[in-house]
Formats: structure tokens, sequence, C-alpha cells
């Protein structure tokens, strides 16, 4: 390691008290305590079983006061660090995704991307406001290269401020900007690479073969920008032209040795033969409210399968229709009532002309989550979570895909550790609605979580925030990342403003809530967008970036969910870096705190006899006070013997990666 990770380091050890001995003389490893031998008292579980948890009631999430800055606040089995507000230039636009690089967190806005200095979570520090306006400016980093996305319209490729105004420019930038980072205080805008559709998001995949290149997967959902503006872009559909720019992802390449040079090499079309998803109606809330825009007299049709209100351009540009129809230049009531008997055909035609009603499936994917370890990514693409395999980084295809009626738009992905599992999100309403009320259904809005086998997707359950949230919150399924707990699925997530959670999903087909944070609406009025964008780990913290309000940083603290061992194992993972889309594989050096989390587990899981558990955690803590041959004489004989009880134990697999960790920390 080149860097040092002081702090995190320090999280460990302050993290760990030392267990209080139960046996203060040598013993044979099978020898009873002194209180068995006195009482003959059978020893009981002490960790509870994780369905046997009550969680706080009522919900404290429940009824918190609104703010900007001031908002209630409830916080369950978690700690809050810090919360700081974003630089001034940066206040009043939305902070986005997050990268992160030695002791640094890289966080996108809609006005460019800031670089805080997180040494000490307690006080993080900016260094950097990069002022560089574009949508949404997702962020990765690899070595000394930032990647930013830019989808919108008023992105340029200068990063001036002034935006652009024209349909056709040659200074707007729609795709990728990559940035020299190798003096992360100033960086170095180097290179872009432009796109049909921009770069929504994008994901970074270093492939464990190749150390010359890495890969760059851009999703863009954007319309189809003119070929006057950026030749080759095609916005036809492919059975019209194999060139559409439609339908597809784009590959970028990247040397290393020559990142100005970044091309794209390929446009794979992962959705080909897809048919259009089932789709769910609107919740109850929103499906009276068309009802009474109805009866009204307002403009109703159904739209992709649903009913909505139709106002604004939709209802100008078919009004303007009628009028130039019969060669007048005013509207007339006339043309209303024609309107009134005309409008599902007319949007149905509409539709029919963009491709839509054609029963075709996704022409993008949202997000896609890298996992190059094991040669798989997981595609949110709109109607459907896509398993692709990766093993050829410029050329992928599809293994599998997967909708679901109760999904209506897929989002994002995360991988178990070991790429059994995967989780994707649901975002319904954009992200800008509020779809955590009480009268929404449980299963919308929510995660959905796969089981993976033989490279097929298997739905297990689904998820989500369980606390009902009102009416002027942006509230759904949005991003979040794996936490190294050896032995255990776990994962942080944002919610906007439904908050961040962590939960367990190491049964699948039971994922339970283990902590939360929460504020108050930004407005008791009116709804205001903010809340979590996305929470990682990292380093052993937990950082979300908040955006409205900034960056805040979290820890974990032991409950009756998760041990003070567990928590310590997890922070024995230490990363140079990390891209929460270009997954990496967590490896667990051999330390006492990974048997000790080993052995919570087996007791919560009941899973081995509490007297031998019991025995082995006495044996390997009296280890921490020994050195040279009689310590190793002891890790050595304790893995022969934890080794001779895992044929007594459910999940012997378990007992021996305690018995192994003994023997490598003997050697």
């Amino acid at each position: 390691m080149k860097h040092a990770y002081t702090y995190f380091n320090s999280l460990i050890s302050r993290a760990i008290p030392t267990l209080a001995l139960l046996v203060t003389a040598s013993f044979t490893i099978w020898g009873c305590s002194s209180a068995d031998q006195t009482t003959g008292a059978e020893p009981s579980y002490t960790i509870p079983q994780l369905h046997d948890i009550q969680a706080p009631y009522p919900d404290p999430r429940v009824g918190l006061a609104p703010g900007l800055f001031d908002a209630e606040e409830t916080i369950w089995n978690m700690q809050m660090l810090s919360t700081t507000p974003s630089p001034e230039d940066f206040i009043g636009s939305w902070n986005t995704d997050l990268a992160f690089k030695d002791n640094y967190a890289i966080q996108g806005s809609y006005n460019g991307f800031v670089i805080w200095d997180i040494s000490n979570p307690e006080s993080p520090e900016v260094v950097v406001d990069f002022l560089c306006p574009a949508s949404q400016s997702d962020v990765s980093v690899f070595g000394d290269l930032l990647f930013v996305s830019g989808e919108g319209l008023e992105g340029r490729l200068d990063c001036g401020t002034e935006g652009v105004r024209e349909s056709v420019s040659d200074v707007r930038l729609r795709g990728i900007r990559i940035f020299d980072i190798s003096d992360i205080r100033n960086p170095d805008y180097i290179a872009n690479v432009q796109t049909c559709r921009g770069s929504h998001t994008h994901s970074v995949l270093v492939d464990p073969n190749d150390d010359e290149n890495i890969y760059v997967y851009v999703s863009g959902s954007a319309p189809v920008r003119p070929e006057d503006e950026l030749p080759g872009c095609v916005s036809d559909l492919p059975m019209d032209d194999p060139d559409s720019a439609l339908f597809r992802i784009e590959v970028i390449k990247v040397p290393l040795a020559n990142p100005e040079l970044a091309e794209i090499v390929s446009s794979p079309r992962i959705f080909e033969d897809l048919e259009a998803p089932p789709r769910h109606g609107l919740a109850p809330e929103e499906q009276a409210a068309v009802d009474r825009a109805r009866e009204a007299g307002m403009f109703v049709a159904n739209v992709n399968g649903t009913d909505r209100v139709i106002s604004g351009n939709w209802l100008g540009q078919f009004i303007d229709a009628i009028v130039e129809e019969r060669g007048g230049t005013t509207p007339t009531a006339a043309d209303t009532l024609q309107l009134r008997e005309e409008l599902q055909d007319r949007i149905d035609a509409m539709l029919a002309a963009r491709g839509r009603g054609l029963n075709l499936g996704p022409n993008q994917c949202h997000d896609i989550t890298l996992y190059p370890e094991v040669g798989l990514a997981g595609g949110a693409c709109e109607g459907y979570g896509i398993l692709l395999d990766i093993t050829d980084p410029a050329n992928p295809f599809r293994l599998d895909a997967v909708a679901d009626s109760n999904f209506a738009y897929w989002h994002s992905a995360t991988f178990n550790n070991d790429g059994t599992t995967v989780v994707f999100t649901d975002e319904w309403g954009g992200g800008t609605q509020p779809k955590c009320r009480e009268t929404d259904p449980y299963e919308w809005g929510a995660n959905a979580i796969f089981s993976i086998k033989d490279g097929k997707m298997v739905f297990e359950s689904y998820f989500k925030m369980a606390a009902p949230q009102t009416s002027q919150e942006n509230c759904v399924a949005h991003n979040g990342s794996l936490i190294p707990v050896p032995g255990r699925d776990i994962m942080v997530q944002g919610w906007y403003q439904g908050g961040v959670n962590i939960f367990d999903f190491t049964d699948p087909a039971n994922p339970v809530e283990m902590a939360f944070h929460d504020r108050g609406p930004i407005s008791a009025e009116r709804l205001v967008t903010g809340g979590s964008w996305s929470i990682y780990w990292y380093n052993g913290l937990l950082i979300n970036s908040e955006i409205a309000r900034g960056l805040d940083i979290f820890d974990m603290i032991p409950s009756d969910f998760i041990t003070e061992n567990e928590i310590a194992a997890s922070r024995t993972v230490v990363l140079d870096y990390f891209n929460p889309q270009g997954q990496p594989k967590f490896v667990w050096p051999a330390s006492e705190y990974l048997a000790l989390a080993y052995l919570d587990q087996l007791e919560r899981n009941r899973e081995l006899d509490i007297r031998s558990i019991n025995t082995f955690r006495n044996e390997i803590e009296r280890s921490k006070g020994m050195n040279g041959t009689a310590r190793t004489t002891l890790l050595n004989r304790l893995a022969e013997e934890i080794e001779s009880v895992a044929s007594r134990s459910s999940n012997g697999d378990k007992v021996m990666r305690i018995a192994q960790t003994m023997r490598e920390l003997a050697s």
C-alpha cells in the first residue's frame, strides 16, 4: 500500500475492545469453565437470531419535522460522524454519485464535481470544487484518471457555465469527460468521448487479463442528437437502419498510456429480441387523482398502458395540428371538442411514430454494474434486469433478462461477493416523486432480489425501506453497495428522502433491515427534491451523497444484528479506489477478527453448540497474548480441534474456514 490509512486502522482497534477472558488459567481446549464445573449449567446462546430481533415501534422515521439544514433526524444502529454542506457554487445544484480514491471522495453534481478529503471523516474538507455543468456528472476513477458523465443539452466542451442555446452546436458535450488527477488537487481536463445519446451513467471495467487498457460502458438515455452535430448518429429504429443509435450501449476503450486516444470500440445490442415488459398501473393515490381530473373535464388518455392527464406541450401540439388541418389560425371550441374525441387516436399515432406501441423492449440501460472477477454484469435497463457475460470486455452478451410487472424502471444492480445473488432497484417515478407513501404497494419502488443459477436469474423476494414517507418527500429505491462483512451479504442503500438503511440479504428470500438514518422533508408545503442519491461503503465508512445538503459520513456500530467482530473483520478490507458500478471482489486477510466473526455467525444461526463456540473464542483470545512457538503451537492445535467438530455443525464449510484462518495465522 502506497497510501496511509491511519484513521481506518484506528477504527479497527477502537471498535474492538478486548473480550473478557472467561477463564483465567491455562486449560485444555475441551475443558469446562469453572462456572460449568460448579453449577453444571449448560451455557446458552446470547446472540439473537435475525428474525427474532424487533425493529423500533412506532417507527421513528414517521413524522419527522421538515427543514433543509435543520430538519429533524433519527438514527438507529448507525453513528453519524459528520454532515457537511456543499461548497457555495454547488448549493442549489443536485449532488449525484460518488467514487473514491485513496483518502478522497469524489462527488458528482449537476454543476461539476467536488473532491473531499475524508482523512478525518469527522471533519471532511473540500479540496476541489470543479465547476463544469452537465447532467448528471456521474463519476468513476482508475489510477490517475477521472471519468465524468454528461448527457444534457447544456453541457459544454469547455466546461463553461453559460450553457448551449442552439439546437445544433459544435461546443456541446454529451458523452464522457476524462481528467488527469495525478495531482488530485488540480484536475486536468485532457479528453472527451462524444456519444450519440450522451452518458446518463457509465461504468469502468478493469479487465483482469489486460493491464494496458480499461473499458467504459456508457448508458445514454437522451434522444439521439442530430447527425449535423455528431456524424453517424441515426435516430431511426434498428429495423429501418442497422446503424441506429437506439437499442444499444457504447463501449469505450481507454489506452492507459494514452488516455486521450480513448474511443468507442463497440456498440453491443444487448436488448435484441426483447419484447415490451409488463407494467403495473397507477398507485391508488395517483389513480384517484386521474379520476378527479377526468371528472373535472381535463384531458385524460392512456399512454403506454397507464392513464395520464394530458396537458402542456402535448395538448398544445394536438390543438395546433387540428387548427392547421382545417386551415385555420386560431383555436376554437369546436377544435377542443374534436380533440376530446380524437385524443387517444392521436396519442397512439404519435407513440407509434416514435417506435412506441410496437411491443419493443428497452432501448437503453440506466446503469450497468460490472463485476469482472466473476465475469458478470447486471444491467438495469428500463423495463428489464439483464445479466451479461463480460469476459470479453468489448463484446458483452446477454445471458438472461427478467421483467416484472411490479417494476416500473430498473435502475441499478448490486451483486453479492460470490456473484450468486443480485439486487436490482426500481426507480419508480424517476426519483423525483413520492413513492413511499403509506398507500403505495410494498413491491413498487423497491428492490428485487434474484439468485443466479446456471446463468439464469431466479426471483427470491422484494425489499423496501419500511417507514411510510409523506407526499412532500421524493422516495424510491436508489443506489447502494455491498458492505464486506465476511460470511454475510449486507448492503447499504439510499432511498432519496426516505433516508438510508442497511439490510441483510444473506437469505435472499428473507431480507432483514438492520439500521437506518432519516431526515424530515425539506419542505412541509411542497415536494422539493433531495435526500440520498447514493451511499456506499468505503474503507470502514458509509459515505452518503445528499442531493440538496452535501456529504454525510456514517459509521457502523455493533447491535443485535451485527457484532463488534464482524465490523472489525469488515475493516480489514482496505481499497485503493472504489467505483460502486465496477464492483470489486472482497478478500479478507487472516485475522482473529475474521475467525471470531465466523464464530459469532455460527452462534447467531445456531449452527454449532454454544459450548464449543465459547471454548474456541476463549482460545483465540488467549492466543492474542502469546507469540513465537507457543502461539504457533496453540493455533495449529486449535485448527485441528475446530476441524474435528465440522461434521457436528450444520455449516461445516464455515467451521472449516475458521480452521483455515487459524492455520494461516499460525504460519
